[in-house]
């Protein structure tokens, strides 16, 4: 595939002379639900360059609670510490919505940023962008309330999408939220009481999206817009 036909922004920004510095390696493959991309304080082996479906990055504490710090979609790439000049990350990876895109393996990354400044610019400005989301959502889940998180969640998911389905179970939302499986089943019955989404098992589909903006009360703003935002504001 040319370069044109690339989805994945981080691949589809570069260069055609750094383009060429990755093509020859890259793999395409299926990025199936729940598929561990990368596995915490273990080495990276890949970075992988979703062209559709969403990647969490998830954070542990001890006695195993967690909470997403982080998606990724084909805005951006796995393996954002190896861009660090890490081989691992406290954080795992994995698979929130099945779709598929690229693999490169890190014997490759790591020599081709090495060799290309406008490669590892465009790297570089990636990881920025996501140390930015990531900051963002510690400030939204200390300072919002559930519905609001939650609006701001899907908003991110439905930025990343095709449609305007997400297959998720209320179960799964707990986890990405950090909050408690009753709260959130709370949360989304208010944002379906609105005219927001329709929920239904595994399923929430988007109605009212400027709605769901108003909701988030500024916690869905300009940096989601700026960054990761792939829909035009309203």
């Amino acid at each position: 595939m040319p370069e044109s036909l690339f989805r994945n922004r981080v691949l589809e920004s570069l260069s055609p002379e750094d383009f060429a510095l990755l093509r020859p390696s890259l793999h395409r493959v299926e990025l199936d639900i729940k598929a561990q991309l990368e596995i915490a304080h273990q080495p990276i082996r890949n970075g992988y360059f979703p062209e559709r479906g969403i990647a969490s990055v998830v954070a542990t504490m001890t006695g195993g609670r967690q909470c997403e710090v982080g998606i990724i979609g084909y805005d951006g790439m796995t393996g954002i510490a190896l861009i660090l000049g890490q081989d691992s990350s406290s954080n795992e990876t994995y698979i929130q919505v099945a779709g598929n895109g690229w693999r490169l393996p890190v014997e490759i990354i790591r020599p081709a940023v090495a060799e290309s400044p406008s490669l590892r610019t465009s790297v570089l400005d990636y990881a920025h962008a996501f140390l930015v989301q990531s900051s963002r959502t510690a400030l939204v889940n200390g300072h919002s309330k559930i519905e609001e998180r939650l609006a701001r969640w899907l908003l991110m998911i439905h930025d990343r999408s095709d449609g305007d389905k997400i297959y998720l179970t209320h179960e799964f939302l707990a986890t990405m939220l950090g909050a408690r499986r009753p709260g959130v089943t709370t949360a989304l019955q208010m944002l379906e009481y609105r005219g927001l989404v329709r929920a239904k098992r595994g399923e929430v589909t988007i109605i009212d999206r400027v709605g769901l903006m108003e909701l988030t009360h500024g916690a869905y703003g300009e940096e989601e817009q700026r960054y990761f935002g792939l829909a035009t504001a309203a």
